[in-house]
């Protein structure tokens, strides 16, 4: 198949199949779901906490995995009020 089909290929699934409805996702996919950079997918998916997989050249992302990572990720900090000294005399 030639870049041209695959090109044609992936824009008529991407007509017919709502994005959150994916069995997979590529990294630029997964980008747009979460609003988070491209390049930190890859780079969580080449350092294996994004578990992702490979068919051929494309990287493809399981939502459940894309999911899982995300639940992964730390939470934010409970910001603590600040101290008020107080001073007796």
């Amino acid at each position: 198949m030639s870049h041209h089909e695959a090109k044609m290929r992936d824009d008529v699934q991407n007509e017919l199949v709502p994005l959150a409805d994916r069995f997979s996702l590529s990294p630029e996919e997964a980008s747009a779901l979460t609003g988070i950079g491209t390049t930190r997918i890859r780079e969580a998916a080449a350092s294996g906490d994004l578990q992702a997989r490979k068919h051929g050249t494309r990287t493809i992302i399981l939502p459940d995995d894309l999911k899982a990572w995300l639940k992964s990720l730390p939470k934010v900090a409970k910001k603590q009020p600040p101290q008020v000294e107080t001073t007796t005399t």
